[in-house]
This record gives structure tokens, C-alpha cells and sequence, in this order.
């Protein structure tokens, strides 16, 4: 199986200084709002809130900030209603992309979005044009340093596959399974570094150095919207 987004490695190992920026928190809690709102606030019941809220801790987000998200989504304070948006497009050398984004204004974001990737190199395709190219997963990075025995438990939990990626495991689940998976890994003592569930390409594409370059700087100016959450692509490293 493919690795994740490049781009999300890029990210992750940018998550400290990331966090100290407002835009951070801003984007943490928008998501911890939008998935009260789904499934409710009661993280005993809502797997994807406990997620995402360790999320936050890891980013060294203020519990108040955690809490006034938590209420927003369910209703008990005022918030703009906001909505899951995923938009889909290519990126220089023909990289696939898709971008995943949480708004109070979709047409707003879609024009957004658009432009960004037209002065970038990139273009806007329209539902489905390339989401057939990456599988729905869940998404644990692990960190050990016995990498044998981190992918053997990580079998032994019921992963569907594992891949080294820069010093980290990533371990690969079905989507329902990654709580039950991220449990077992902790009971054996690993270090779990996030858990997410995103799109994970189905093949990674060979691209140039060039071509590279030019989507990190694609990447990083989607990255800069507030609207934008994650996004993934399937160029390889």
C-alpha cells in the first residue's frame, strides 16, 4: 500500500511550530466542533472527538478552547453553522489532490480553493475525478524503535498493513476498526504520535524535483486557508 500524503508528513513534523500559530487552534477547533455536531459530545460515544481531541493536547491547546469548540458543536453556545466540504483537483505533474475543508460559506471556500490552485499550477475537477485514485483509511503513526516489532504488533491488532515512513510506522486500518487497532497498539506500549482517519493513495506517482517543489509551494498556500483541514495527494517522495 501507498504511503499517506507527503504532505501530511510535512505537517506532522511542522506540528510544534504549527501550533503556536492562531491559525492552529483556529482549525482544531472548527474540527472539534464539526464532529460534536456529527456525533454528538459524549467522547465515550464519539470515537473521532476523542481522536481529535488528543489532536489538540498534542498541539498544546488550551483545555478552555477545547471546551468552547465542544459546545459550539453541540449547540450550547453561539457559532456560525459550518459544513464538511471536500474538494477534488490535479497539482503540477499531474499530481492527484484532494482537499478536505470545514466552512460557513462553501461557495465562498470553493472560489477559494479554485483560484489557489489555478494561480499554482493546479486545476479544480469536478466530484469524483480523483478520489477513485486513494482508499478511505485510518491512519496511526507510530513511533519505536524496534520497527519489527511495532509492524508484528501492529498485525497482531488488526491492521490492515503497515510502511515505514521517515523514522515512523504508519499503520493502516479500516476506518470503524482504528480506535480498536489504536487501543491494542497502546496496550503493548507504542508510542502513538496521531491517529486520523483521511485518504491514503491507492499508488503514489513519480513526479520531478521541479514538479515537487512546485506542489509543496501548491500545498502551502492551500495550507494558509482557514477553510482547509487536510490535504492529500499522490506523488512520491
Amino acid at each position: 500500500m501507498s504511503g499517506h500524503s507527503h504532505w501530511k508528513t510535512i505537517k506532522f513534523k511542522k506540528g510544534a511550530a504549527d501550533a503556536k500559530k492562531g491559525q492552529a487552534f483556529s482549525k482544531l477547533a472548527r474540527e472539534i466542533s464539526m464532529i460534536a455536531k456529527e456525533g454528538g459530545k459524549d467522547i465515550t460515544f464519539n470515537a473521532k472527538l476523542r481522536m481529535v481531541i488528543e489532536k489538540a493536547r498534542s498541539f498544546n491547546m488550551p483545555a478552555d478552547n477545547i471546551e468552547r469548540a465542544i459546545k459550539k458543536g453541540a449547540g450550547e453556545l453561539e457559532g456560525g453553522t459550518l459544513e464538511s466540504v471536500l474538494f477534488e483537483g490535479y497539482g503540477p505533474g499531474g499530481v492527484a489532490i484532494i482537499v478536505e475543508g470545514i466552512t460557513d460559506n462553501k461557495n465562498r471556500t470553493f472560489n477559494e480553493i479554485r483560484q489557489i490552485l489555478t494561480q499554482n499550477g493546479g486545476k479544480f475537477v469536478g466530484e469524483g475525478g480523483v478520489k477513485w485514485m486513494f482508499d478511505r483509511k485510518g491512519v496511526i503513526i507510530v513511533s519505536h524503535e524496534n520497527k519489527e516489532e511495532a509492524e508484528l504488533a501492529a498485525i497482531e491488532a488488526g491492521a490492515d498493513d503497515v510502511s515505514r515512513d521517515q523514522g515512523f510506522l504508519d499503520v493502516y486500518t479500516k476506518p470503524e476498526e482504528i480506535e480498536k487497532v489504536k487501543r491494542a497498539l497502546e496496550e503493548k506500549g507504542l508510542k502513538i504520535e496521531s491517529a486520523s482517519i483521511g485518504w491514503v493513495a491507492k499508488e503514489n506517482i513519480a513526479i520531478s524535483e521541479t514538479d515537487k517543489k512546485a506542489c509543496e509551494k501548491l500545498f502551502e498556500a492551500l495550507d494558509g486557508s482557514d477553510d482547509v483541514q487536510e490535504i492529500y495527494s499522490n506523488f512520491k517522495e
